[in-house]
């Protein structure tokens, strides 16, 4: 297979296909991501090691084990942001809303708020410590689709598995106070 390639590169696979210095902050970062995820499932991922240790050893265990313990815990997650947005008046939920369905979703929510745009309530929240996206997110025909693209779009909020579920009250009360004042 003929592979534009810069002249010092070398012509055996896979050394043909660079085309250029290597990412070599890449690969480290890679590594750094591989060896944190490994500490997760060694530390978090008890309840699973049962399940995976006839299939996997090592580091492929460990791995296992992280995911297992992230998806559990955003689960979590999921459920008490879910929560406070059920409650909070005038917020309209994009994407699944059924709590029986949320092992089909990631803990992010895009959501909107009657009577205030997207990027006004992101910037009160910011004021209140709390980061989240406005906007399309890239995401121009869903936005489009969805009648909210000539709005502001949507306000985003994806809490991960090194947030908590306090930081999540956090987020509910700070929006109940903006709501209120």
């Amino acid at each position: 297979m003929f592979a534009y390639k810069v002249r010092p590169a070398p012509t055996p696979p896979p050394g043909k296909f660079e085309t250029g210095t290597g990412n070599f902050e890449g690969m480290a970062g890679i590594l750094g991501a591989v060896e944190y995820l490994e500490w997760v499932g060694n530390t978090f991922g008890e309840e699973s090691i049962e399940k995976y240790s006839g299939s996997f050893t090592g580091r492929r265990l460990a791995l296992k084990q992280a995911l297992t313990a992230i998806r559990a815990y955003e689960y979590e997650l999921s459920r008490a942001l879910l929560d406070i947005l059920q409650e909070i008046p005038g917020v309209t939920i994009y994407g699944i809303q059924d709590a029986r369905q949320l092992e089909e979703r990631v803990p992010t929510f895009s959501f909107t708020l009657r009577g205030w745009r997207p990027r006004r309530l992101a910037e009160k929240l910011d004021e209140a410590g709390i980061n989240v996206w406005d906007g399309n997110y890239y995401a121009v025909s869903v936005t489009e689709r969805l009648g909210l693209e000539n709005k502001g779009g949507m306000v985003r909020v994806g809490p991960v598995h090194y947030n908590t579920v306090d930081e999540i009250h956090r987020f509910g009360e700070a929006l109940a106070g903006i709501i209120n004042s």
